[in-house]
């Protein structure tokens, strides 16, 4: 089934998991337990928390007894920021096809694309991964 909306693989393990990883606060996760919560590839989440890492929201220990820990407070944490970290900034105007020469006097598509994507934009500024916590399965 197609859908009009969709997000990164990328972008969405690392979502997940830094929600499961806020939510055992003073633990740290391993990538086995994080990766069989969201069935996931254990070797692709490593490198998406990997880059979490790099990125400054995540801390790792290595070995035996290892894993992942928050190390930012959740609330200071924006679903935008971790969006940005993997995907870039957001553009909201500009042809959503990158056209550079269009046939057409005014899109076809109207504002539409610019709505949601600044709608889009909202949401991921206004949440926190703290807003998530409780959310957990």
């Amino acid at each position: 089934m197609a859908s009009i909306f969709n997000i990164s693989e990328m972008v969405s393990l690392a979502l997940h998991s830094i929600i499961i990883i806020a939510v055992h606060t003073g633990q740290l996760v391993n990538v086995k337990k994080i990766a069989k919560k969201i069935g996931a590839s254990e070797a692709h989440l490593a490198k998406v928390l990997q880059q979490l890492v790099k990125g400054g929201y995540i801390s790792s220990v290595r070995g035996p007894k290892g894993g992942f820990a928050l190390a930012k407070a959740p609330d200071d944490i924006t679903l935008f920021a971790i969006y940005e970290l993997f995907e870039g900034p957001i553009e909201i105007e500009g042809c959503p096809m990158n056209c550079q020469n269009c046939a057409f006097k005014s899109c076809i598509l109207g504002k539409v694309p610019q709505k949601l994507n600044q709608e889009f934009l909202n949401y991921l500024n206004n949440h926190k991964v703290s807003d998530f916590l409780g959310e957990l399965a």
